[in-house]
């Protein structure tokens, strides 16, 4: 089996694919602090959210809930891990990092930041409650 090809910014290049398969391969091909960080971010989604439908599309990890979409997208950049909330617009209090899309709001995880834990699944489980992306 070969080592899945790392995009800019270490982002693997994963099979397009539905379910916890791709997502661990995901996962498993981070580099360095990213795959910790990965792991957690996908420890913490599964805890929050009983049930999380997983997929992997655009070389990201997707997450949502049946019947109403994605709420949750993961994505490596050089410097850290960038999580997408589809509609962080309307989550209280909204995450930190604004988008050119009016809805979208991004949280920003590096390896001098830690986590805030309670925040993130406070805002994981707001998320899984509104309308997602039908991608």
């Amino acid at each position: 089996m070969t080592e899945p090809v790392l995009l800019s910014g270490g982002n693997p290049q994963i099979a397009k694919g539905y379910g916890d398969a791709p997502v661990r391969a995901y996962i498993a091909a981070l580099p360095g602090w990213k795959r910790d960080v990965g792991a957690r971010l996908d420890a913490l989604i599964a805890a929050a959210v009983p049930g999380v439908a997983k997929a992997v599309k655009w070389n990201s990890p997707l997450y949502g809930v049946e019947g109403l979409g994605w709420f949750l997208g993961v994505h490596v950049v050089a410097k850290y891990v960038k999580v997408a909330f589809f509609r962080g617009a309307a989550l209280d209090p909204p995450p930190p990092v604004g988008s050119k899309q009016k809805d979208v709001r991004y949280l920003h995880v590096s390896q001098d930041a830690p986590l805030d834990e309670g925040q993130f699944i406070d805002w994981v489980k707001q998320a899984s409650r509104l309308p997602g992306e039908k991608m």
